[in-house]
């Protein structure tokens, strides 16, 4: 059922909601805020804000479109909020010693005129193309997922003066930026997992390590790294050939449980890298047991001591990245992190940080059984199973409210010149 009402939103809605009241000055902000993520979580085909307004009695959109462009109220503040609401509950709390995912991920846009748009490479679409790119931080602890922050990468050819504008930040510059906050915070990841875009910085891994943080991240095969040859002489090698030179014995193969069970053949090896002091661990994955036959073979560095840097460890963690992968997917399908009607930057983060609200209303009510015990004769074993049952819930009360409101419901159908028969 698309129609809805704020009336008829279940009562650990508001409840949850009512947790970040102090943060709005109005009641006019603190109800529009109720009305954008209700129509985040709705049935809504489309969660722009004219649809999310159209599906809902009493929603306006000159409303919802003031709230999320002019209303005075801090994006950064609420999330903030939203992290302190998940720490505070014993079954949500985050861990001590968590993954830290840092990703990018965009999404085509077109024409000039949206903060951050410009011609880059689109990971869902796997090309470059007219787009918009978003840098995130995320956490997974081994029993949840959750994102963390977010920054809108402007494109060069968004901003006035390219490059030169005081306003263009490099991805990686955006990266630290948002690990700086996870740490002010108090959240100090155990490992720091990125891709090889971060990977392949070495700038980026130094600051990392100034921060005393340890990390995980990918390389490209043409990654030249410095090895010990027999002959105890320093040999600079890209990394390509530096697998195709090691015999079959020092690949280990490792099982991997993700969606599908997958074997991999693992080789580490000791190697230094320019401008890093001391050794690093490379680790050299194959799809098959001989580098000839593998048709994907993915590179690692990581300066987790080699002790604990095994072949086993380095993918097994680094396989933990799939869980953003999961909450871009869940958050783009279902909860509309894509779609708005705005085009300044504050506007569009703004718009983010309430998609993250949404899904983390869900999250930490899957973690403490609300929706479980009320509306679902089932687990809620995931994200979507959780979502239908608070959509069931919805649509519970909506049902309710239109049998004692009929003349109300009449009146918006006629509204929007439609007949209700």
């Amino acid at each position: 059922m698309k129609e809805t009402t704020p009336a008829a939103m279940p009562p650990c809605f508001d409840r949850w909601c009512k947790r970040f009241d102090d943060l709005f000055n109005h009641q006019a902000q603190k109800r529009e805020f109720r009305n954008y993520i209700g129509g985040l979580l709705g049935e809504s085909e489309r969660k722009n804000l004219s649809q999310m307004a159209n599906n809902a009695v009493g929603v306006t959109y000159h409303r919802l479109h003031h709230f999320l462009t002019e209303a005075p109220w801090s994006a950064l503040e609420v999330n903030s909020r939203r992290l302190q609401v998940m720490n505070q509950c014993s079954q949500t709390r985050i861990s001590r010693g968590f993954t830290l995912i840092v990703d990018d991920s965009g999404h085509r846009k077109s024409g000039n005129f949206t903060a951050g748009v410009g011609r880059q490479y689109i990971g869902e679409i796997g090309k470059t193309d007219n787009g918009i790119v978003m840098v995130t931080t995320h956490l997974y602890d081994g029993k949840k997922s959750l994102p963390l922050d977010i920054e809108l990468y402007q494109h060069s050819n968004s901003l006035d003066e390219g490059k030169k504008d005081k306003e263009f930040k490099k991805k990686p510059d955006l990266a630290l930026a948002l690990i700086d906050r996870s740490q002010e915070r108090g959240y100090r990841p155990g490992i720091v997992v990125i891709d090889a875009g971060y990977g392949n910085n070495t700038t980026f891994l130094m600051e990392l390590e100034k921060r005393k943080l340890k990390y995980l991240g990918g390389l490209a095969k043409n990654r030249k790294v410095i090895i010990e040859t027999e002959a105890n002489k320093r040999e600079e090698i890209r990394l390509d050939k530096l697998a195709l030179s090691l015999p079959v014995e020092a690949f280990t193969p490792v099982q991997l449980n993700l969606d599908k069970p997958k074997t991999v053949w693992v080789a580490t090896v000791e190697v230094k890298l320019s401008q890093l002091e001391g050794t690093r661990t490379i680790a050299i994955v194959m799809n098959a047991s001989t580098f000839n036959s593998s048709s994907d073979i993915d590179y690692f560095i990581t300066n987790v001591d080699s002790t604990k840097a095994t072949a086993e460890w380095m993918v097994t963690t680094y396989a933990q990245r799939n869980w953003v992968e999961v909450f871009y997917r869940e958050a783009k399908g279902w909860l509309g992190l894509k779609e708005y009607q705005v085009r300044d930057a504050r506007s569009l983060l703004r718009h983010f940080i309430l998609v993250f609200c949404a899904y983390t209303f869900i999250l930490w009510h899957t973690f403490t059984g609300g929706l479980r015990r009320r509306w679902a004769s089932k687990p809620l074993n995931t994200f979507v199973d959780a979502l239908e049952a608070f959509r069931t819930a919805i649509s519970f009360r909506f049902v309710e409210w239109l049998n004692q409101n009929r003349d109300v419901f009449f009146a918006y159908k006629a509204a929007l010149g439609l007949v209700w028969a």
